[in-house]
């Protein structure tokens, strides 16, 4: 880091330095030292440096711009998670408490016109677009004020993180799965262990779910204070090659897809019914147990 010695006078003034160095020894020296080690702690608090990597961080409630919502983040502490064979370092990072819900997505596709339903043109890394309009009923029927976001595709999810990072200049997008399993684990290691009534108390699974998915945050959270990171719906995340994973057992798995190593991939058949030509970019037709969870580096 840079100081500024125009706003440092004691480091500035090189002359004076030199001859305190000179006829002061090392006692004018030690002065000297403790006097700049003083004046840096006298900095005003706006210029104080950024916290160091690792520094503990706070819970973040954002609320979403021009509106009441609040989407509440969880401080998750960096660590070393093993995805497949390979073992990778996270820093920390925020996570939101719950998936993504109706009323935050709205927000989002009400802050601009909708993309043209036929459209297919590539976005720039940086561009911001919104979904086209849905031919179906997106939430499906099943509810929307509290419920969680189905039927998106990966580039919708990304946008949302991409709008939400231009309005708020804070760095907000979809996890790792490195990220995402790191969280999900909440510091356990190893093979994944769950018994049957703490699945019941934290996960919304194919033995409870009646096979719809319920408001988010109504079960058990884990040790970090995340809800729904098993079950429920499934969870965009980039892979380690950068390429979209749904991350996560849905409510339409059995005990032993309940777990942090669960991934999906898109296949055909999460758009199998939808009529359009070309199928939407934006909506899952068959995708109703994919969804998202924000995070937002520090």
């Amino acid at each position: 880091m840079r100081l500024n010695a125009s706003k440092h006078p004691a480091m500035g003034n090189e002359k004076l330095l030199r001859s305190l160095r000179i006829n002061g020894g090392p006692t004018i020296g030690a002065l000297l030292a403790l006097g700049v080690l003083i004046s840096w702690f006298m900095i005003p608090s706006a210029a104080q440096p950024p916290a160091a990597p690792g520094a503990k961080l706070a819970p973040l409630t954002e609320t979403l711009p021009g509106s009441v919502v609040k989407i509440q983040m969880v401080p998750i502490p960096g660590g070393t998670v093993k995805i497949g064979a390979r073992m990778v370092t996270v820093k920390s990072f925020w996570m939101a408490r719950t998936e993504t819900p109706w009323e935050a997505f709205d927000v989002f596709t009400a802050s601009g016109p909708p993309s043209p339903p036929y459209d297919q043109t590539a976005f720039a890394p940086d561009a911001i677009a919104r979904p086209s309009k849905s031919y179906i009923l997106p939430d499906l029927g099943w509810g929307h004020h509290g419920y969680p976001v189905i039927n998106v595709s990966f580039l919708a999810a990304q946008m949302f993180c991409r709008w939400l990072a231009a309005a708020t200049r804070k760095h907000y997008r979809l996890p790792t799965e490195a990220e995402w399993e790191l969280a999900c684990r909440a510091g356990a290691a190893g093979a994944w262990k769950i018994d049957k009534a703490l699945l019941e108390k934290s996960t919304w699974y194919a033995g409870n779910s009646g096979g719809t998915t319920h408001p988010v945050g109504k079960k058990l959270p884990n040790q970090w204070g995340l809800s729904d990171m098993l079950g429920n719906a499934g969870e965009w995340a980039t892979d380690l090659e950068g390429k979209p994973v749904l991350c996560g057992g849905t409510f339409l798995d059995g005990p032993a897809g309940i777990a942090p190593g669960t991934r999906r991939r898109q296949t055909p058949q999460w758009q199998e019914t939808d009529p359009q030509f070309p199928k939407s970019r934006w909506w899952l037709a068959d995708g109703k147990f994919v969804g998202f969870r924000i995070v937002c580096e520090p």
